[in-house]
């Protein structure tokens, strides 16, 4: 289950910005995953549960929003949404295709005082 490494990792940024915030509890953290980091959101709301007992995130809500895959064709320059990571361009049949969004793995932003 790579997803308590991940949280591990997104726990620890948080800590970080709260204390130099000045902030005591986090009350709501959104975070964005891509489709293509292969992290399950359940799983990733156990593994921030195990942090749950730490007062910064006791009361704290995460919610997580999926960022599908999307692909651009670097020679029509169409983008379009990659399904079963078939990076193939769907308008010319390209196979030069840029990875335009759904690698992501990021704290969109916190609440808390």
């Amino acid at each position: 289950m790579h997803e308590m490494s991940l949280m591990m990792g997104i726990v620890d940024q948080l800590r970080k910005s709260a204390a130099e915030n000045h902030i005591k509890k986090i009350s709501k953290v959104m975070l964005v995953v891509g489709e293509m980091t292969m992290a399950v959101p359940d799983a990733l709301q156990l593994a921030f549960e195990a942090f749950k007992e730490e007062e910064l995130f006791q009361n704290a809500v995460l919610e997580i929003r999926k960022e599908p895959v999307r692909g651009e064709c670097k020679d029509c320059h169409h983008n379009f949404g990659v399904e079963d990571f078939a990076f193939v361009c769907p308008n010319c049949s390209s196979p030069n295709v840029r990875i335009a969004s759904g690698r992501e793995l990021y704290i969109d932003y916190y609440e808390g005082d």
